[in-house]
């Protein structure tokens, strides 16, 4: 008996996952190129099919929680979804909103006898692609839009719109602070929690399973999303004299006023179109009431050009543009403010010259190291930080390059 035991669980180790990379996407990766991420053979167990396999850990920048894999790599495979949040990887949507848009059943039994044998015939499927293709129901969609089936070219047109242009690096905060909330935390800034009230415990959005999304039933983000596409239009203002649009995420490098003017003249004639120069929005004042509902009707949540994805609604008066403009420079301050973006530093240009050096410390010769923005510097030589300069001239500065993201302690002069 022992032995035939013994057998039976080498049998079934070995199907067991020994992978040396996790299947995560872009925003549960983050925006840090230099990563340092633990690996644990067997180390968990997956949330979907309970069988053993690697759980990797890492943390995505500075200020952000640690993240771990959750389900292995075959149902990742299998449902071509991030090991981490369970998003699609293509499209960063819910399995919900991307296989109602696709048309799509789910074929994952949920008992545990006929799961495993699905694995297992799944297993070998994968072993034959070599592991690089998507199976199932997904890859016959992929066959299918790759005919230019008319429901499956409908179905990616809704996901393009739904799908975010880029990462969202938001999801990766770190949780709130329970103690802060019950006003007991001690630990003051030093707290590695937020320190925020939570939104209201009762919203469907706080009971998130992770088998319901994994499955495509019953998650409540993706109900949310396809009630957003499926909406009506902003809410028309009652003063019939307001004609005018706004347009909200534009990136004055990639879309121009005649973009928007061709666009939107398809709705009506197009009296003004104007890009604000404070801030990246844009307003377009149609000739008659009529046609500017025409266009808020067609465009409102589903307007993309060029890539990105943009918000329509009613400027209802001066005023009204006014607070656009600002609130969206508030916004772009407080993203320039929490560190995302590159750093700029403030010796000679971004980097601070082209040599490795703790500028202040070498007093005057810092100063002319960081060349013409060198000299504002070097007064500030009490309290100075090591500048890292890029790898290659004229090559891309990520924000881990940010010795203080990174971590690093500021250096005494001495």
């Amino acid at each position: 008996m022992a032995a035939s035991s013994r057998n039976a669980d080498s049998s079934n180790r070995q199907t067991w996952e020994d992978s040396e990379f996790p299947i995560l996407c872009q925003t549960c990766f983050g925006d840090n190129p230099y990563i340092r991420m633990t690996r644990e053979s067997h180390g968990g167990e997956c949330k979907i099919c309970a069988r053993p396999f690697t759980v990797f850990r890492w943390c995505p920048g500075k200020g952000m929680r640690f993240k771990k894999t959750e389900i292995c790599q075959v149902c990742s495979k299998m449902k071509n979804v991030c090991q981490t949040c369970l998003l699609d990887l293509e499209y960063g949507l819910p399995t919900q909103v991307r296989d109602t848009a696709l048309g799509l059943a789910s074929e994952v039994p949920t008992s545990d006898v006929n799961r495993d044998y699905y694995m297992q015939g799944v297993e070998r499927e994968l072993a034959l692609t070599g592991g690089n293709e998507v199976v199932g129901a997904l890859a016959q969609a992929s066959a299918q839009a790759g005919a230019g089936g008319p429901a499956v070219s409908k179905g990616s047109d809704m996901l393009s719109k739904l799908a975010r242009p880029a990462p969202y690096y938001k999801r990766n905060r770190a949780h709130i602070c329970s103690f802060w909330v019950k006003g007991n935390c001690t630990r003051g800034d030093l707290c590695p929690y937020r320190h925020e009230m939570p939104h209201d415990p009762n919203s469907p959005l706080a009971k998130q399973n992770m088998k319901d999304r994994y499955y495509g039933v019953n998650d409540p983000v993706a109900a949310k999303m396809m009630a957003r596409y499926e909406g009506k239009a902003p809410e028309a203002p009652t003063d019939k004299a307001i004609t005018t649009i706004y347009v909200a995420g534009i990136d004055k490098s990639v879309i121009t006023a005649p973009d928007l003017r061709d666009h939107f003249s398809r709705f009506g004639d197009v009296k003004k179109t104007e890009i604000s120069e404070r801030a990246n929005v844009a307003f377009i004042e149609m000739a008659t009431r009529d046609s500017a509902e025409r266009a808020i009707t067609a465009n409102a949540n589903k307007l993309v050009m060029r890539g990105r994805k943009l918000k329509v609604d009613w400027c209802r008066s001066k005023m009204d543009a006014a607070n656009i403009e600002s609130s969206s420079i508030d916004h772009e301050k407080r993203l320039a403010n929490s560190g995302k973006g590159p750093f700029t530093g403030g010796r000679g240009g971004p980097h601070g010259g082209s040599k490795l050096s703790i500028a202040g410390a070498r007093g005057e010769d810092g100063a002319a190291a960081g060349g013409a923005g060198g000299a504002g510097g070097a007064a500030d030589n009490a309290m100075s930080m090591m500048m890292v300069p890029p790898p290659t001239a004229g090559a891309m500065h990520y924000p881990s390059m940010d010795p203080q993201r990174s971590g690093a302690v500021p250096v005494r002069k001495t």
